[in-house]
């Protein structure tokens, strides 16, 4: 991602940079779920949810509900977004929208809103865009989503 590209996606990636070690994400709270991929090409990657977070119901740069990765081949957790997550909407971050996911959906929770954040991996589909075709599930080690 090229730094000044995007004035929101600059402020998360300097918030959010210890991320970029796992067992930081682990050490905060956050538990992976298995590797998201699209239907028609894409990924998520793997999702790293504190569930506190999503319960508090309060959107703060610094600590984004999920915290994404796409795993190599070699068992490492690349960084490539972060996502805000909150069931109060509509909301937004930095004056961008959040998307609403409605119930029911393949992560079994209530209706919420979302907003994906690719800082680390550029999205030829948009900063803000759910799937990323540069990310890819194949080499995740629990099956994907």
């Amino acid at each position: 991602m090229v730094a000044g590209a995007n004035p929101l996606a600059d402020a998360v990636r300097e918030a959010n940079g210890r991320f970029a070690d796992v067992s930081v994400a682990m050490a905060e709270g956050y538990a992976p779920i298995p590797c998201v991929s699209g239907i028609e090409g894409g990924a998520m990657g793997i999702h790293y949810v504190n569930g506190a977070l999503i319960d508090d119901e309060i959107i703060d740069i610094a600590k984004p509900e999920a915290v994404m990765y796409e795993p190599g081949p070699d068992g490492a957790m690349e960084l490539v977004a972060v996502e805000y997550i909150t069931t109060k909407g509509p909301a937004n971050l930095g004056g961008h929208l959040f998307a609403f996911n409605g119930a029911p959906n393949r992560y079994g929770l209530p209706a919420f809103y979302e907003l994906h954040v690719w800082a680390w991996r550029a999205n030829p589909t948009g900063t803000f865009a759910d799937m990323n075709p540069a990310v890819s599930c194949d080499a995740a080690p629990i099956p994907a989503q």
